[in-house]
C-alpha cells in the first residue's frame, strides 16, 4: 500500500511540471511586452546622446563594419528620428500647390479679359450697343442681352436677329475654363392671362433654358451651363415706367470668374 500511493504522489507532482514552463512564458512574454512599451517611446535627449557615443565609438575603433554601411551593417553616422525632411517635402509640395493655383488663376483672368475684349469689339463692329453689352463684374464677364433682341413680347422662342451674337459666343467658349449661368430677368409686371406662361417664374425659366438649349444645338456640353430664373426678383431700374421696365427685362450670360 505504501508503494502504491508513492507512485500516485509521483505522478501527480510531475503532471504540474508545464506550471513552471508556462510561467516562465508569461513572465518572458510581460518583459517582452515591457520593453517594446519602453522602446516606443523615444527620449530624443537619451537617443541623441547614444548615437553620439557609437558614432565616436565606431570611428575610433578598429571593427571590420564600414562606417558608410557598405558591409550591411551599424552606420558610421546615426540620425535620430527627425521630422524636418518630411515638413520641408511638405511645405515644398504647398508652395508648388499655392503656386499652381495661382497661375490657374491668371490663366482664367486671362481668358475672361480676352472674351472681354472680343465680345466689346463685335458689338461695336456690329453696332449692337443698344441691344447688347458686355462688362466685367466681380461675378465674372456679364453679357445683357435685351428682350425684344432675344424674344417676342410675352414667348420664350429666340428671334433669328440673335443668331449671330450666340454663335460668335458659342465659338468662344469651348477654350474657356469656366461655368456659364445663363439668367432670365422680367419685369414687375404680371402675365396676363391666358398666355403661355403662368407668371414671370415661368416666363424667365423658360428664356433661360432656350439660350441654353441653342447652346447645347451648336455641340456645347450642358455641363458648361446653368439655367436661373429671377423673373423681376434683380431690377437693374425701378419698374416705374416703360423705359425702366424695358431694361428690367432682359437675359445674362454670365461667364463665372
Amino acid at each position: 500500500m505504501a508503494r502504491r500511493n508513492k507512485k500516485k504522489h509521483a505522478e501527480h507532482e510531475s503532471n504540474e511540471r508545464w506550471l513552471v514552463t508556462y510561467s516562465d512564458l508569461i513572465t518572458l512574454l510581460l518583459v517582452f511586452f515591457v520593453v517594446m512599451y519602453s522602446m516606443s517611446k523615444v527620449d530624443m535627449d537619451k537617443y541623441s546622446q547614444l548615437a553620439q557615443s557609437l558614432q565616436f565609438t565606431f570611428s575610433k575603433s578598429d571593427s571590420m563594419i564600414a562606417k558608410n554601411g557598405a558591409g550591411g551593417g551599424v552606420l558610421g553616422v546615426i540620425n535620430p528620428p527627425n521630422n524636418e525632411a518630411d515638413n520641408k517635402q511638405d511645405n515644398k509640395e504647398e508652395d508648388q500647390s499655392g503656386a499652381q493655383t495661382e497661375a490657374d488663376k491668371k490663366r482664367k483672368e486671362q481668358e475672361l479679359q480676352g472674351l472681354l475684349k472680343i465680345i466689346t469689339q463685335y458689338i461695336e463692329d456690329n453696332k449692337l450697343q443698344a441691344t447688347v453689352s458686355a462688362v466685367d463684374t466681380d461675378r465674372g464677364i456679364a453679357v445683357t442681352l435685351k428682350d425684344y433682341f432675344l424674344f417676342d413680347l410675352g414667348k420664350a422662342e429666340l428671334k433669328s436677329g440673335a443668331y449671330p451674337i450666340l454663335d460668335k459666343m458659342a465659338s468662344l467658349f469651348p477654350s474657356l475654363h469656366a461655368k456659364i449661368s445663363v439668367e432670365g430677368h422680367t419685369d414687375s409686371l404680371p402675365i396676363s392671362g391666358g398666355g403661355l406662361y403662368q407668371d414671370n417664374w415661368r416666363l424667365s425659366s423658360e428664356r433661360s433654358l432656350s439660350v441654353v438649349r441653342y447652346f447645347e444645338k451648336k455641340g456645347l456640353s450642358r455641363d458648361l451651363f446653368r439655367s436661373v430664373a429671377y423673373a423681376d426678383t434683380e431690377p437693374i431700374a425701378k419698374n416705374d415706367t416703360e423705359a425702366n421696365r424695358q431694361k428690367n427685362r432682359r437675359v445674362e450670360i454670365v461667364v463665372l470668374r
